[in-house]
């Protein structure tokens, strides 16, 4: 019992350790000038919209740009992500003897 508990609590470090090293990858998505730029975590980190293309165009159509972006950065957060969360799930389920 003792043991399980313990690589209960090993788990929960890892899956710790695994948010933090995703904090710190970062993916974009860019559509027409416009980038979003989002963490592994899938967190909106910063939006870059270039003078010239908020100058050039209505509302309108850069709220669609910046939606379709967003959508692109978050698309790649979430592949990291997953990829991240594999890795480690492969690694906990064995030592749980799964």
């Amino acid at each position: 019992m003792f043991d399980k508990m313990k690589q209960l609590q090993q788990m929960k470090e890892q899956m710790d350790d695994a948010k933090e090293r995703l904090n710190h990858i970062s993916v974009k998505g860019e559509c027409q000038g416009i980038t979003v730029v989002a963490n592994g975590n899938k967190k909106i980190i910063e939006v870059i919209i270039p003078k010239e293309t908020y100058e050039n165009s209505d509302h309108e159509e850069v709220a669609e740009l910046l939606v379709i972006a967003t959508n692109k950065a978050i698309e790649s957060a979430e592949g990291v992500f997953e990829s991240e969360m594999r890795g480690m799930a492969g690694g906990l389920m064995g030592g749980l003897g799964f």
